[in-house]
């Protein structure tokens, strides 16, 4: 039965790719508009190349590549597997074309299918944690492939929509703003975060540990977009007392006078490009797309501060995963709905930064080979994000899911919720 649960899911992830890629055209799968981002086409290519170099090479007696040179051309960063294309060029390898990396892909699903079936018991064993960890990666590209695409049709001057906007169903047919921002509060003291066990997680995301926090309070929604606007409006991004010194220095040199995708439309007014297209920004909606500089500026503005991660994930363990994900369908952030006792919008929307730094949690050893290049090696310089998206798969998140950016970055669909220290407080 496991062995046919996993298959079935395998198929079912592996044509939710396809699907996902199904509006676009081979030259819209082909570019690549900046050095972070990848072409559509790469990552259809990438999540296959990880199935046949960690599964099929090792465990597939007489298994054959595909095509000799894929392993260069589709590694991303395994330095033990070989020899890679730089990642800045990737854009620039028109052959092999949409098609042939299509049918690289039903190559691999075929070799997969036959091992899944055909694996000895002992071969089974060490095939299935690898076989699920692929799944989870494939769900991080196409979380990828969305965010990327939409960076790539942001370039175009006539905003070509990845798809056009469906109608809304049941309560987003009604008006929501999320109400007035108030606060949840939390006591503090010793507590356990990190994953549990007995079910996927990723290495970075244990082992399971205890961590002290003071008493806090977290706002119950996302700051929207008309809150930022009136971040804006009072010369948020003039005044470098808000601003952390390297997040001042890529305002000056970068320019940025408001989040990514947005433009001035001259009368006062702003619109915002989307996988739906440009639209006029949405004042009740989450801001999307800034870096943790600017939100880190914005949380000083409106005197908070950015929430700690376990500050967040002892919030989001007593919620269902449950929210504006993929399987939503809605492709951009919403309103959040009327806040209730709890913290609303702690599971997709945007991600949400917060001011940990993301490093190894104690006792964290990244395992033997390869596979333990995934996450460990970029334990520097980068911020964790709890949360998800409206472009994230459901299945992908957890209470415990670190997800990790550059602090400068700000293509991801990234936005912010804001705590306080409780005054007074103490432990």
């Amino acid at each position: 039965m496991e062995r046919e649960c996993l298959l079935d899911g395998f198929r079912k992830l592996r044509a939710r790719s396809d699907a996902l890629a199904a509006p676009l055209s081979p030259e819209d799968m082909t570019p690549q508009s900046m050095e972070d981002a990848s072409p559509t086409k790469w990552h259809l290519a990438h999540t296959s190349w990880f199935f046949e170099a960690f599964i099929l090479r090792e465990h597939q007696p007489g298994y054959r590549d595909f095509r000799p040179g894929y392993n260069y051309l589709f590694n991303s960063y395994y330095e033990a597997v070989g020899r890679r294309h730089a990642r800045p060029r990737r854009g620039l390898v028109t052959r092999p074309g949409v098609e042939e990396v299509r049918a690289y892909r039903r190559h691999v699903d075929a070799a997969i299918g036959a091992l899944i079936h055909d694996a000895p018991d002992d071969v089974w064993a060490a095939v299935a944690p690898l076989l699920e960890l692929g799944l989870h990666h494939e769900m991080q590209h196409q979380e990828l492939l969305l965010t990327d695409i939409l960076h790539l049709l942001a370039q175009n001057p006539l905003d070509p929509a990845y798809r056009e906007a469906r109608p809304a169903r049941g309560s987003e047919t009604h008006s929501r703003d999320g109400g007035p921002l108030t606060w949840w509060e939390h006591g503090g003291g010793v507590v356990e975060i990190g994953h549990e066990g007995g079910a996927f997680a990723y290495d970075c995301e244990g082992p399971r540990h205890q961590e002290l926090l003071q008493p806090f309070t977290l706002a119950s929604r996302l700051v929207t977009n008309g809150e930022w606007l009136e971040f804006m409006a009072d010369g948020g991004y003039d005044d470098p007392a808000l601003w952390l010194s390297d997040g001042w220095a890529t305002v000056q040199r970068e320019g940025w006078r408001a989040p990514l995708y947005w433009e001035d439309d001259g009368d006062g007014t702003w619109a915002a490009m989307s996988l739906l297209g440009r639209y006029p920004v949405d004042p009740a909606a989450p801001v999307c797309h800034v870096s943790l500089f600017e939100a880190d500026a914005y949380a000083r503005w409106a005197g908070a501060r950015l929430p700690r991660e376990a500050e967040l994930e002892v919030a989001a363990a007593q919620q269902p995963i449950a929210g504006n994900l993929l399987s939503r369908d809605a492709l951009v952030p919403l309103p959040a709905e009327k806040a209730g006792a709890a913290p609303a919008q702690l599971y997709g929307d945007v991600w949400e930064w917060t001011q940990s730094a993301y490093g190894p949690y104690p006792g964290f050893r990244a395992p033997e080979g390869a596979v333990g290049e995934y996450n460990g090696k970029f334990m520097c310089n980068q911020f964790v994000l709890r949360g998800g998206s409206c472009v994230t798969p459901d299945a992908q998140l957890r209470a415990s899911y670190r997800n990790f950016f550059y602090p400068h970055q700000r293509w991801q669909f990234t936005g912010l919720r804001l705590a306080k220290d409780v005054a007074g407080g103490g432990v």
